[in-house]
């Protein structure tokens, strides 16, 4: 090969340059899709699209840190197309399709169905 033969340090030197590697790449998906889990948990209106920036503004710094900045922003919202408890309930289903959900939880915004018989 090169002149000289591989021995076992060689092989853990391998070992442990390859677990390096892959610690590496685990702890930079784990930031990256940070401030996504946490407007996610936040139950933040813009959920999605604070997760999409994370990932879009991976390769620059800058729409990374927008994301993460804004994940922690207040969502205290005034929606004039809907009253608060159904842009509360919207927010619920929104939350619950990115966590892979079919049904939020608990909908405490959600009042009670009666069924009524004709």
């Amino acid at each position: 090969m090169l002149g000289f033969e591989l021995d076992f340090w060689d092989y853990v030197t391998f070992a442990a340059l390859a677990f390096l590697g892959i610690a590496f790449l685990c702890a930079l998906v784990f930031v990256l899709g940070l401030p996504g889990r946490i407007a996610i948990a936040r139950k933040h209106p813009d959920a999605d699209a604070v997760n999409i920036m994370a990932w879009a503004g991976a390769l620059a710094a800058v729409p990374w840190i927008q994301a993460f900045i804004w994940a922690f922003k207040p969502t205290n919202i005034i929606d004039i197309r809907r009253f608060p408890a159904a842009e509360a309930i919207a927010i619920d289903e929104n939350i619950a399709r990115l966590k892979g959900q079919s049904k939020p939880k608990d909908t405490p915004h959600e009042p009670p169905r009666t069924e009524t018989s004709a």
